[in-house]
């Protein structure tokens, strides 16, 4: 098929790269920054310069294109109003661009932060109404309700937390456990789904391939859920050591979250830690189930932890980025 995707130079993007040219697709990519995507042409991939405000780069992207994979966003950003132009009104400017040569399907790579947390032990399906307790959910859902409301044949996909090679955001833990403290807010027993980054990828390739997920939002999750401190734990015994998990107790972690976040406004940059963060740092769970996907795409998650973290910590390795 011929694939048009946004956000391609991205971790999950490169993911979804990689699977489609290893099916032999015809692969377009939006791209903002050419040195980043000077990989992506030693391989064949037509590139589109541009962005979600650019027009013309859009339309000439969809041009064509048998699927349109929108994975471009921001995860980090100022304000809800900032999060509102990239994951909103970018996702309005790609659909207006697709419309005009309606793909067969477009796909949205939203987020488990636009259906927003759950309880212990009651992983969430797609039948819970939404609920994002931050911007960042906010905005994701908005752009939702955006690819709901067009008429083009669109599928929707909710990844919690998604790990793996090329992934800047969960290095982190990564280094922390190097260097053998792992802080982590509350006191670690919040749960959470997760999923390997070549696992999500499957999902979007493979959901395509069927009718039955036309116009359906649906969850892509491990069945396997573990807690903030297994983690921790789990990324250290990946790295061949045996950290400490520091538990950050709620009132010093919202103070932490408030600092930084102020400090970080007054310097003009955005930030992970903001006290906007505080609902999903300090919820009880973020979890959620795949059973519908694996019943209509025949889909399912095939990494399990110990065997993702472990590629990611040798990936990590070799690529010097673990300091």
């Amino acid at each position: 098929m011929k694939a048009f995707v946004t956000g391609g130079t991205g971790f999950l993007g490169t993911h979804l790269v990689n699977a489609l040219l290893a099916r032999g697709d015809d692969v377009t990519c939006l791209v903002r920054s050419p040195a980043k995507a000077a990989h992506l042409e030693r391989r064949r991939v037509q590139l589109v310069r541009g962005d979600l405000d650019d027009a013309a780069a859009l339309r000439q992207g969809c041009a064509g294109a048998d699927v349109v994979f929108h994975l471009a966003g921001r995860i980090v950003a100022r304000d809800l109003s900032e999060f509102m132009r990239a994951n909103r009104d970018g996702t309005a400017n790609l659909l207006e661009a697709a419309a005009e040569r309606p793909p067969r399907r477009f796909v949205y790579v939203s987020s488990l932060a636009a259906a927003g947390p759950t309880v212990p032990g009651q992983p969430i399906d797609e039948t819970r109404p939404p609920s994002p307790v931050t911007p960042y959910g906010q905005s994701k859902l908005a752009g939702e309700v955006l690819v709901r409301a067009m008429a083009l044949p669109w599928t929707v996909v909710r990844p919690p937390l998604v790990y793996g090679e090329w992934d800047r955001a969960t290095l982190a833990i990564f280094r922390l456990a190097n260097r053998g403290v792992v802080p982590v807010f509350g006191d670690g027993s919040q749960e959470l789904s997760l999923i390997y980054g070549t696992d999500v990828a499957a999902a979007l390739v493979g959901l395509v391939a069927t009718e039955r997920t036309v116009g359906r939002v649906y969850f892509a999750a491990h069945p396997q859920i573990t807690t903030v401190r297994a983690l921790a734990l789990a990324v250290g015994r990946a790295l061949g050591k045996r950290p400490r998990v520091l538990p950050v107790a709620e009132p010093i972690a919202r103070a932490v979250l408030w600092t930084v976040g102020t400090l970080a406004r007054v310097a003009g940059r955005a930030t992970l830690l903001s006290p906007e963060k505080a609902p999903e740092f300090l919820a009880p769970a973020w979890t959620c189930r795949a059973d519908a996907l694996r019943a209509d795409a025949g889909w399912e998650a095939r990494v399990d932890l110990a065997t993702g973290l472990a590629r990611t910590a040798t990936w990590y390795r070799q690529e010097g980025w673990l300091g």
